[in-house]
């Protein structure tokens, strides 16, 4: 069921950055990710680290994951993100999003699962449950 979700994942980022030119994905912090020299800092060891990749880039995504070379301000580091480590993929542009649960197969599911509210513009959201790993993705356009 892994692989399948995994396939799922990988066609839905490539759709998005089909019809978009550009794909953020939300990835967790673990030991299998490598984010060069960089890293994760610690407020994203808690929340995730949110990527971009967009048509121009040279990356590879195989059955283990992305590899690619990602820029962090003026450094580049050399990435690797295996596909269990994803845990959203969206499009601004398309107001589009694919999430997966961030607890882990060794927990209980919890009880409420992720909320999501309408923002007065009616753009979805997801927000945070207390003491959960839960990412806060907001669509909504800067004015």
């Amino acid at each position: 069921m892994a692989k399948d979700l995994n396939d799922l994942k990988k066609q839905i980022f490539f759709e998005l950055l089909d019809l978009a030119g550009r794909v953020f994905i939300v990835v967790t912090y673990s030991d299998n990710v490598v984010i060069g020299n960089r890293g994760f800092l610690p407020e994203e060891k808690e929340r995730g680290l949110v990527l971009v990749f967009n048509r121009m880039m040279q990356f590879a995504w195989d059955d283990t994951g992305i590899h690619a070379t990602l820029g962090f301000g003026p450094k580049v580091e050399k990435c690797f993100i295996p596909p269990d480590e994803i845990k959203a993929i969206f499009s601004p542009e398309l107001e589009a999003q694919f999430a997966t649960s961030s607890e882990k197969k060794d927990h209980p599911e919890p009880s409420s699962g992720h909320d999501t509210e309408k923002k007065p513009e009616g753009k979805p959201s997801l927000r945070a449950v207390p003491d959960k790993k839960v990412v806060k993705v907001d669509f909504s356009k800067k004015k």
